[in-house]
């Protein structure tokens, strides 16, 4: 099975260190939630975000948002080729189950999220959707157990997602950044055999995973 591993994704709970800032708290009561309960997100805490660690790497859920839909509403996610795993860069990993519907709206995905956060699970009726769990990227790829390693970055080599969807097989990890800007950090890039790059400008995330599964699929069902 190919596995897609979203890696150090933009997507983590409001931290401590700035619970208590004006424009978190103002969001949180309009969800009617505790600041502690809300997903950071730089188009309402910007300002409280300023000077933290890793700044620009942070606060853009919508982002993992848009990837997790391109890779979990096509025929190889249907057809159980495929397993998604979200990592964040507070290495927490979330296992995407079979056969999950995800939000199209925003809105209810983060929602979603915050609930996973909360309760380490979701369940319909009985079957594992979403579960969440303190994993850092080595110890996901020791789970997986790859053959080979991916990853898609602008400082990889440039190739096609043509080239790359070749390069395909069962037991393959693809391995693309969940944030906006920056880069893999060494310890995901010590992790990764090929890194390549697919355009000779900056895609974001989603595209490349939509062309690239779209490629592999032509090998696969065409």
């Amino acid at each position: 099975m190919l596995s897609l591993i979203v890696a150090e994704s933009a997507l983590e709970l409001v931290p401590k260190e700035i619970q208590q800032h004006n424009s978190v708290i103002s969001h949180s009561k309009k969800l009617g939630k505790k600041p502690s309960e809300i997903l950071l997100d730089n188009s309402w805490h910007f300002a409280a975000m300023k000077g933290i660690k890793n700044e620009i790497k942070r606060g853009r859920p919508d982002l993992v948002h848009f990837s997790l839909l391109e890779a979990c509403s096509i025929p190889l996610y249907y057809e159980k080729k495929i397993s998604v795993y979200v990592h964040t860069i507070e290495d927490k990993v979330i296992f995407i189950g079979d056969e999950v519907h995800l939000p199209k709206s925003y809105h209810r995905f983060a929602g979603l999220i915050e609930k996973l956060y909360s309760e380490k699970v979701i369940r319909v009726e009985g079957k594992v959707l979403l579960e969440i769990k303190e994993m850092n990227f080595a110890q996901l790829i020791d789970k997986i157990k790859p053959k080979r390693i991916i990853g898609l970055s602008t400082k990889g080599v440039l190739s096609s997602c043509e080239e790359v969807a070749k390069k395909l097989t069962d037991g393959t990890c693809l391995v693309i950044g969940g944030f906006p800007k920056g880069h893999f950090s060494e310890r995901i890039k010590n992790k990764i055999e090929y890194l390549v790059n697919v355009d000779k400008k900056p895609l974001n995330s989603h595209i490349v995973i939509s062309r690239i599964l779209y490629e592999y699929e032509k090998t696969i069902f065409m």
